[in-house]
Order: C-alpha cells, then structure tokens, then sequence
C-alpha cells in the first residue's frame, strides 16, 4: 500500500473556494485544514442503506461502519466526479450509475474539518469491496441503524449524516 500521507488535498475556505493545497497527513490532525470529500449512500430497492466497515489500519475512524463509498478529492476533481470515482474504486460500482445530489455537510471535529457533498444510487449489488480501505460491506434496515446510533460502531461522520436524511425526510 503506498503512502496515503503524501496525498495531496486542496485546501478551501468557507466558501468552499480552494485557497492552496496541503498533504493528507497535515490535514488528518488539523482542524484549520478544510477539505473535500464525496460520499455515496448506497440503497437496495427494499430501502436498506450499504454500509462498509472501515479496514482496522485505516488512520481515520478504523474499524467503524461508515457510508458506503467515501472519499476525498483529488486536485481538480468537482465533488461529483469524486464520487463516481469512488463508487468504482471502493465497491466496484459503474462509475456512470445515475447518481442523486442528497445534501452538503461541513464535518468539524477534533482531527479534521471536511467539506462534504453527499449522493445516493439504487444498486442490488453484487459489490467489490476494496480490500485495503474495507473490511466488511452489509445492508441495513432503518430499524438496525436506529438501534445501533449512539452505540459507538458508526463514525460521528455517518450519524450526522443519517440525522440529516432523516430531518430531511429522506430515509
């Protein structure tokens, strides 16, 4: 695996403008640092949402379930080409799937601060989970997200993000 530190992200403001562009492992531990990230809700036709767990080395949230596809953008990247870029990358997707633009959310905490646009797909599977950013990928009901929020197996990250499906009246 090579060395993910090294990667470069740009750095915007708090109009989402980039203003330079930084390392990942200056970002991941700096709060001042915003950057961008895309994620992917996945859903089945039932309504049950894909969730992966986060490989155990993993240098952000290891071991947590988390949205199915995330990830940051590279140079140049819009949030959008990210985003179908992952899909393929972290479960196999057609990175051409018809996406939906759900919402933007600005993730602030202790160790990093991310500016983040979140999409959905219907898929049925089968997926391809990529070996060294996941280690397991299920569905879950809404009843099985909601009895395991606040138990501590979800990243802060996707919590937000299902309280902001759910005041929105999305899932």
């Amino acid at each position: 695996m090579h060395d993910q530190s090294q990667e470069r992200f740009e750095i915007v403001d708090d109009q989402d403008r980039v203003v330079g562009t930084a390392r990942r492992g200056e970002c991941h531990g700096n709060p001042a640092l915003v950057h961008r990230t895309a994620h992917v809700m996945v859903f089945n036709r039932a309504g049950r949402m894909l969730l992966q767990k986060r490989a155990a080395d993993k240098d952000i949230q290891p071991g947590l379930w988390d949205t199915a596809v995330g990830g940051h953008l590279r140079p140049g990247e819009s949030y959008e080409e990210a985003a179908r870029r992952e899909m393929a990358e972290e479960v196999g997707l057609d990175s051409g799937l018809p996406l939906r633009t759900l919402f933007d959310a600005r993730i602030r905490n202790a160790i990093e601060s991310e500016n983040t646009r979140v999409f959905a797909v219907t898929h049925e599977g089968p997926f391809r989970p990529q070996a060294e950013e996941i280690d397991a990928l299920r569905f879950w009901s809404p009843e099985e997200v909601t009895q395991a929020l606040g138990t501590g197996v979800f990243t802060p990250n996707l919590e937000a993000e299902i309280a902001t499906l759910r005041d929105r009246g999305l899932w």
